[in-house]
């Protein structure tokens, strides 16, 4: 699914199951909130932290699978409230980076 297809799929979702957008501060707690869910659980699955009762790696990955599909659902619908095109901000940032960032990693001795 390409995102401009993704915002279509979200916003149409929205205005018949979902009945109506959340307003943007709600929206914004809730990606923060998907943020820290996905967080907790890298922190788990890659930290030093350990699971309350362990899951397999299957079911971790699948988990982080679901709370970054989260995180990009609350994304498309902040892009939409907010008249983003996500395809197009995604291609500007590209264009940024590319120019900003040309040999920035290549002669940064840390990497």
């Amino acid at each position: 699914m390409d995102l401009q297809t993704l915002q279509k799929s979200v916003d149409q979702w929205i205005n018949t199951t979902g009945v109506r957008y959340f307003d943007i501060k709600t929206n914004t707690i809730i990606l923060a909130e998907e943020v820290g869910e996905f967080s907790r659980l890298i922190a788990r699955i890659h930290g030093e932290q350990s699971f309350k009762v362990p899951i397999t790696e299957a079911e971790g990955k699948e988990k982080l699978q679901d709370e970054l599909a989260d995180i990009l659902w609350v994304i498309s619908c902040l892009a939409n409230q907010l008249d983003i095109d996500l395809k197009s901000a995604m291609e500007r940032n590209f264009e940024k980076k590319n120019r900003r960032d040309a040999t920035r990693h290549l002669n940064n001795e840390k990497l």
